[in-house]
């Protein structure tokens, strides 16, 4: 497939845009991968060019977040250990249902979401489990992401912001720092079998690899400097950009 300037212009500044968007909250697929579709890439091929963008520009923003210390590396690595079979299982269980009926349960459950980002200051520490369960329930959050990611997919890096802060009791800015190690694990176990099929335009997605990442850098860089409140706001406008999302499949 042939690359033009035109898909350039409008392919990176919608992923620079999703780079800055996942840095913060995650969800930036909601825009990066319609953007590629926009530029007349067939879905297989705009899945595997979208992962090589998102994996590039994860690396980048994980990178800013671990210089500041701003990653759990033990809840992370755990918890991305737990969100394989998670997949796994949320794709086996996604082939057994109604495509619709999931997204309906979406569309009542994605409000319940933006609720509990506003229900009380997520900037500040909660209540912490007793050290003996942060493993359990590392390994667990990652099992109910990865399942979410494998059954539905887009927004599962806001999520995950939201059940380290809610689950885990971890300060935002270190959940989301914290979740780009799980998201970086899954995308790159995606991005492998998409290059091994031929899956990539790289010629394209290589320049937009590099909008991302600088969105990816300034997203993270705004993030460790605003704090919990500019995640909020973030989170916010991801899960109202799913929902729509979902709406419209619904439609």
């Amino acid at each position: 497939m042939d690359v033009t300037w035109q898909m350039l212009l409008m392919v990176c500044p919608l992923v620079f845009l999703a780079g800055f968007v996942d840095a913060v909250a995650g969800g930036g697929g909601l825009i990066s991968l319609p953007a590629y579709y926009l530029a007349g890439l067939p879905p297989v091929l705009a899945a595997g060019t979208n992962k090589l963008s998102a994996c590039l520009g994860t690396i980048t923003s994980s990178v800013q977040y671990a210089l500041k210390g701003k990653v759990l590396w033990r809840i992370g690595l755990l918890a991305a250990a737990g969100a394989f079979p998670g997949s796994w299982l949320g794709t086996a269980f996604l082939q057994m249902i109604p495509e619709n009926t999931v997204r309906i349960i979406m569309v009542i459950v994605i409000p319940l979401f933006a609720l509990l980002v506003w229900h009380r200051d997520a900037s500040k520490v909660r209540t912490r489990p007793a050290p003996r369960h942060i493993s359990l329930l590392a390994l667990g959050t990652g099992l109910v992401i990865g399942f979410y990611d494998g059954l539905i997919g887009p927004g599962t890096g806001t999520l995950l912001i939201l059940m380290f802060t809610l689950a885990l009791g971890m300060e935002t800015v270190h959940a989301s720092g914290t979740a780009k190690i799980v998201n970086l694990a899954s995308n790159l176990a995606a991005l492998v079998s998409l290059i091994a099929a031929g899956k990539v335009l790289w010629l394209l997605g290589l320049p937009a690899a590099a909008a991302g990442m600088a969105g990816n850098l300034l997203g993270a860089r705004m993030t460790i400097r605003s704090g919990g409140g500019f995640i909020r706001i973030m989170m916010t406008v991801v899960l109202c950009l799913l929902l729509a999302k979902m709406l419209l499949d619904v439609v």
